[in-house]
């Protein structure tokens, strides 16, 4: 079960295997040896914990409001989207009050009391810290339906 090949085809096959491993190693090195990524660090995703009652898509699209969305970049302390650039202090506090004002789906309960959110400048990561406090929620006055019923 031999296959027959001729000595200038299997020449050819492996000038075009090196060929194509030098082409993919000369690649990676002028990736590597590339000083600094000109448009800053992208923000890769953001990490959302400590949720229990509130979907993860409603707090997630609310920290995507204050800035910190895909297609934004981190450079040198600020956060460049495509609107505008802000300092990340800023864009935290932003996402913090952002992130307290999520309510429960098909309600206007807003259960978040608080929000820590740490951004890593290396590697474009948010991570977002709730805290869920339904102790705090005015449980009157909250949909015009009550309101109604009240008053009737």
């Amino acid at each position: 079960m031999f296959l027959k090949i001729r000595r200038d085809t299997l020449i050819i096959l492996l000038l075009a295997f090196v060929l194509i491993l030098s082409g993919r190693l000369i690649t990676y090195i002028a990736f590597a040896s590339s000083p600094e990524i000109e448009d800053g660090v992208v923000v890769a995703g953001v990490i959302i914990k400590g949720n229990d009652i509130v979907p993860i898509d409603s707090i997630r699209a609310n920290i995507a409001n204050s800035g910190l969305r895909s297609g934004s970049s981190i450079k040198n302390g600020m956060l460049i989207t495509t609107k505008r650039s802000m300092p990340l202090s800023e864009a935290i506090t932003n996402a913090q009050n952002f992130a307290t004002l999520t309510t429960v789906p098909g309600t206007k309960l807003q259960p978040i009391a608080a929000a820590d959110v740490k951004i890593d400048e290396s590697t474009g990561i948010v991570t977002v810290n709730v805290i869920e406090d339904f102790s705090t929620i005015d449980m009157h006055n909250l949909t015009a339906k009550n309101a109604l019923l009240r008053e009737g």
